[in-house]
């Protein structure tokens, strides 16, 4: 017997708003039934899969994520971030190395961090 994932929940102050912006992060669309001022909303990834739910609550978030999500982008991690900034990212901490390896810590508009790690082709050129 085992579970499986159904939704990654994302407490946040404006449910609808968060996941426009994560719909524009992943490309994938909200649920066609969520509207703006809604206390839930989805951001759907995959058909038949995980989605990400976004649950409205009254306190704004106040310590670091104890989980979070790593993105891996199609383009490369330089040219996402710099995409993910102008879509309303804030920049956290950078953890890339002069080698090409590691990672950026960017925070979406409520404060939520997240990981943008290298893209495949990122990997494929520094042989990693």
């Amino acid at each position: 017997m085992v579970s499986v994932v159904q939704n990654v929940a994302i407490d946040c102050v404006d449910a609808y708003e968060l996941a426009r912006f994560w719909s524009r992060v992943t490309g994938r669309p909200q649920h066609p039934q969520d509207r703006p001022g809604d206390p839930e909303t989805q951001v759907l990834l995959s058909e038949g899969g995980p989605v990400l739910y976004f649950n409205q609550v009254p306190e704004p978030k106040t310590i670091k994520n104890r989980i979070h999500l790593c993105l891996r982008p199609e383009t490369s991690r330089e040219r996402e971030v710099e995409r993910l900034l102008g879509i309303g990212a804030a920049f956290v901490s950078d953890h890339r190395n002069p080698d090409g390896s590691g990672w950026a810590v960017l925070a979406d508009p409520e404060g939520n961090e997240f990981c943008v790690l290298r893209s495949d082709s990122d990997r494929a050129a520094s042989g990693s």
